[in-house]
């Protein structure tokens, strides 16, 4: 419902209730917290930002280990601008290459190199590790399975999807 105030219009607030803020504020300090501490184990352990792993771990998942600039832009979630700068110092530390779509010669790929390769590969199983310990092994199965499901429905209402990689 909307109120008028002085010529303003207002919409009428719809307040959380205690129990609501309890929950929105234990997801809030969660989801700062989860990928910090990832993020941390992974830049100690194998130099790695969550940023690049996720770039790897996507290009890993293709055929080729390569993919176009616009289509890692868009399974990373980034901008192309911020996913150009992300590359670019990947592609200084020697994890990626980047070379002309031979299909168009317009687009550019984002090529995983065998050191990108090899360090994802080391990475990987310290990562799982540290997924397990912080948060599969936290929760009981049925609230991990709960917590994945509810992320899924927030994923779709925000019109993005959830991607499920081939095993």
């Amino acid at each position: 419902m909307l109120s008028s105030h002085r010529g303003y219009t207002a919409r009428m607030t719809r307040w959380l209730s205690h129990q609501e803020q309890v929950h929105w504020r234990s997801w809030l300090t969660a989801m700062t917290l989860v990928p910090e501490v990832l993020g941390r184990e992974l830049q100690e352990s194998h130099g790695l930002t969550l940023a690049d792993y996720d770039i790897l771990v996507r290009l890993s998942e293709s055929d080729s280990h390569s993919l176009r600039m616009s289509e890692l832009a868009h399974k990373t979630l980034v901008s192309r601008s911020r996913l150009t700068h992300q590359v670019d110092r990947m592609e200084r530390a020697g994890l990626v290459t980047r070379r002309v779509c031979e299909d168009d010669g317009r687009g550019l790929l984002a090529v995983m190199s065998d050191k990108g390769w090899q360090l994802l590969q080391k990475a990987a199983q310290d990562h799982v590790e540290s997924v397990r310990r912080h948060m599969v092994d936290v929760l009981t199965p049925e609230e991990f399975k709960a917590l994945g499901e509810a992320s899924a429905k927030l994923v779709t209402a925000l019109g993005a999807s959830v991607e499920i990689p081939n095993p």
